[in-house]
């Protein structure tokens, strides 16, 4: 891509290393930043530079916070005792929009994934297995495996199984099958199977 001026073309090489940004895009942002004035886009970089130096990862989950503890940790209004792992931030997000779960969260920060070079301890496992052991911030009843079901999620999942059996603790997977509103028809073989694997009574729905 020829570009008229080395600022904008830093500019745009910058911008086009966000995941899904590519340089078109990228272009079309930096010659869309040019037509506001300087305070909007010094807002903006300001706000784009606290993010690495004001947030933090809470102590406890590992979720992103502004404080020391996130307010999911700290509030009274949460089930202590249920905590519900997940790969990464997008995920508490994801979990917290179903409005369903009022329970405490871990966040990996990924799966086990040999052939990409990440093992268990690249990984948040031991502070979960030290949370469970240690009741930090209190007892654990049950545990909540909600990693993707994928070869990588399914290797993850088994792995923190094994680790937590010996403390007594319970753990769930979610539920898997045919979502909402899909036919059979579209659905691929190993979610029909889970589906009629995990049946429930009629009368539960």
């Amino acid at each position: 891509m020829n570009l008229p001026s080395k600022v904008l073309e830093e500019a745009v090489e910058q911008l086009a290393m966000l995941p899904g940004v590519g340089k078109r895009s990228a272009l079309r942002y930096c010659l869309h930043l040019l037509q506001q004035d300087e305070v909007t886009v010094r807002d903006l970089s300001e706000s784009i530079l606290r993010l690495k130096t004001h947030l933090h990862h809470c102590r406890v989950c590992h979720n992103v916070s502004d404080t020391e503890v996130c307010p999911i940790c700290s509030s009274d209004k949460r089930q202590r005792g249920l905590i519900c792992v997940v790969e990464n931030v997008q995920d508490v997000m994801a979990v917290e929009n179903t409005q369903q779960y009022r329970g405490l969260y871990h966040v990996l920060g990924g799966v086990i994934s040999p052939i990409d070079g990440v093992g268990p301890s690249d990984l948040a496992i031991t502070s979960l297995i030290e949370r469970v052991q240690k009741g930090n911030p209190a007892h654990v009843e049950e545990v909540i495996l909600a990693l993707p079901t994928t070869m990588e999620g399914d290797t993850t999942n088994y792995y923190i199984h094994k680790l937590l059996q010996p403390l007594g603790v319970t753990v769930t997977t979610l539920a898997r099958g045919v979502a909402v509103g899909d036919s059979l028809e579209y659905a691929d073989e190993i979610t029909l199977g889970r589906s009629i694997q995990h049946r429930i009574p009629f009368e539960s729905q």
